[in-house]
């Protein structure tokens, strides 16, 4: 698989509920940084972190939570994926990149309209 039909299995695993699908496409040294100053914000270690500590909160931080995926780019062994949210609370975009080394993601940043975001934690 290209590094684009990996990053996008993930969305893909992610819209069905299949965490376990999603985590199997990251290396277990992988970095996720998740930009801004909120209550979210900051580097994960690997998939159980960001799992744990990320995407658990997920639903409650932002009921009704879906992400579309609005335009890809990718170019050797990056992906960058421009997202829209939209929650009960909030409407946004972003943008995720990623590094895909072997087959898996080694890294994961996440910008998103921060001051949005923030709003919708209700910070």
């Amino acid at each position: 698989m290209t590094p684009k039909e990996i990053v996008l299995s993930g969305y893909q695993a992610f819209s069905q509920g299949d965490i376990e699908s999603l985590g199997k496409l990251f290396h277990e040294d992988a970095v996720i940084r998740v930009n801004g100053n909120h209550k979210r914000s900051g580097e994960y270690k690997g998939f159980n972190d960001w799992r744990d500590n990320f995407i658990s909160h997920l639903f409650d931080d932002y009921p009704n939570f879906s992400l579309e995926i609005l335009h890809v780019v990718a170019e050797g062994d990056r992906v960058h994926v421009f997202v829209k949210y939209t929650a009960d609370n909030l409407d946004a975009n972003g943008v995720h990149m990623y590094k895909v080394e072997d087959g898996l993601e080694t890294e994961f940043l996440l910008f998103d309209d921060t001051q949005k975001i923030a709003k919708a934690l209700g910070e």
